[in-house]
């Protein structure tokens, strides 16, 4: 072997240990957020809402649940149609209560198009909905190099060295709106925290797996928090009278009611029903 050639396999070798040297003390970020204020109050809008309005709820209510479009869009952004899943899952398991009519999901398309009240009341207008949940976001992902990524400088370290470790935080928020008054009624919030391990081949598969993991960990988190905020929610408007609550036209009466009326009535009912069933 030639001095000349000694010399290059020597350097090439130097390099690739120092660039995997780098990738073990370096971090890389990347990321993705939404913000409710923002979405709301576009270029920095001075919020005009009436403190003496007393939001009114007719009851059935007519929902609907949407994303809050991030602030930028990159290869970090959960797709829509990964989005719109979540989404109906959370209607999937809202949609049965008694006091909620129907729950609609909006395109994300929609949200981009019309920022602001303005826009929402527009939205309101064309589904006929009551209030509206908004689900906010912030996610940071890290990968960062292991000390064994020290063997990423062969071809068969690369695909079987565990070398690089992947973390991602993830939170969402939910706001539930009344369309009305724009007061905000109630809020619930959702956080996951992942971390796994990969070679450097199945980096970026990895990583994109673990963040829609990452979102699908606080939303299920988030709809447990929502259905204690619910509870909390009937609780309050009882004892303060924050809100009204009363029934829509041939839905059960016209006087003021409270959601736990509505729900004993239903569970009342239900028992009437299979009392009648039994032999």
């Amino acid at each position: 072997m030639s001095k000349a050639t000694l010399s290059f396999l020597v350097l090439t070798f130097t390099a690739l240990v120092t660039a995997c040297s780098g990738f073990v003390k370096n971090e890389y970020r990347s990321g993705t957020s939404s913000s409710l204020v923002d979405f709301l109050y576009p270029g920095n809008e001075v919020p005009t809402i009436e403190q003496d309005q007393t939001p009114h709820l007719k009851l059935p209510l007519r929902v609907g649940l949407a994303f809050v479009p991030a602030k930028y869009s990159n290869r970090d952004t959960l797709p829509e149609n990964k989005k719109t899943q979540l989404l109906e899952q959370v209607k999937s398991e809202f949609s049965h209560l008694p006091y909620v009519n129907e729950i609609t999901v909006i395109p994300e398309a929609y949200m981009r198009s019309r920022k602001g009240f303005d826009g929402l009341e527009q939205l309101s207008r064309l589904y006929s909905l009551d209030v509206i949940a908004l689900v906010s976001f912030d996610q940071v992902a890290i990968s960062s190099g292991r000390k064994s990524a020290l063997l990423y400088w062969t071809i068969v370290g690369s695909y079987v060295v565990k070398g690089s470790q992947n973390s991602v935080n993830t939170f969402v928020d939910t706001a539930v709106i009344d369309m009305k008054t724009r007061k905000l009624l109630l809020r619930a919030p959702g956080v996951s925290e992942l971390a796994k391990n990969s070679t450097l081949v199945e980096l970026d598969k990895v990583s994109r797996e673990i963040k829609e993991e990452g979102f699908e960990m606080a939303m299920v988190d988030m709809s447990q928090n929502l259905t204690q905020e619910l509870q909390a929610f009937e609780e309050r408007i009882k004892q303060d009278k924050s809100v009204e609550v009363s029934y829509r036209k041939g839905h059960g009466g016209g006087g003021s009611v409270s959601l736990m009326t509505l729900l004993a009535l239903a569970l009342l009912l239900a028992l009437c029903r299979r009392s009648a069933n039994l032999p």
